[in-house]
């Protein structure tokens, strides 16, 4: 019986070293600028605005802000709107966070909102690895398929989207 917790322990263990090292990365690179809780600057979410939370401390989740609402890809497959309580709900983080510019703008489109609403109650064939959350947020912002696999990945991708370093910001309360 201890063993399999050992294992537990040591791949959850692997998962925030591998995320550490991805970050330094990342960083490195000009991808991100800061990441989430590495900022208090608050800024104001708009429509499109790319949101984010932690999941106990190793994963992240994102969604995409509408109408006061995040739409998200659920772990069931359902894409949904939902409240920022709801959001956080069943995670570890407090806080949700925003991806801007190193100007603090908040990186969302017109046209992110429109794909998002066009998918707002549809089901999609939900895959932890290759068709999760993050994947959903990469297509809606770009409207294009992409292979989005992780947080990082996504982080990747939105700055040669947007031609900038993100920088993750706490959402201000409404």
């Amino acid at each position: 019986m201890p063993a399999p917790l050992l294992w537990l322990g040591a791949a959850v263990a692997g998962l925030y070293a591998t995320n550490k090292a991805n970050e330094g990365y990342l960083k490195s690179k000009s991808v991100v600028g800061c990441f989430p809780g590495e900022s208090n600057f608050k800024v104001t979410p708009i429509d499109g605005a790319i949101v984010c939370c932690g999941i106990f401390g190793v994963l992240d989740h994102t969604g995409i802000w509408v109408d006061g609402k995040i739409i998200e890809l659920n772990g069931n497959g359902l894409v949904r709107a939902i409240s920022s309580e709801r959001f956080l709900e069943n995670r570890s983080g407090e806080e949700i966070y925003i991806a801007c510019d190193d100007a603090f703008n908040v990186m969302a489109s017109k046209s992110t909102v429109e794909r998002c609403i066009a998918n707002l109650y549809s089901y999609k064939e939900y895959d932890v690895i290759s068709n999760n959350c993050h994947r959903f947020v990469a297509e809606s912002v770009t409207g294009n398929a992409c292979d989005i696999t992780s947080f990082s990945d996504l982080n990747r991708y939105l700055s040669l989207f947007f031609n900038a370093a993100i920088h993750w910001n706490k959402l201000k309360t409404l």
